[in-house]
């Protein structure tokens, strides 16, 4: 049997920053460290619809 070898394409990561998309290999060192630090999160249907609740009356 032979083994067969993968090839694999570069991932590259883009982020909005400023108002434009842009990808992360352009980054420059210091910009690049922050971006790695940043804290993800995941936004929760069910928060927003009742923050929409509330304040859908407000003008």
């Amino acid at each position: 049997m032979v083994a067969q070898t993968m090839e694999r394409t570069r991932c590259e990561i883009w982020t909005r920053v400023m108002g434009y998309h842009r990808p992360v290999s352009h980054f420059n060192t210091g910009k690049k460290a922050e971006h790695f630090s940043r804290k993800h999160f995941t936004e929760c249907a069910a928060d927003n619809s009742h923050f929409c609740e509330q304040y859908a009356e407000i003008n």
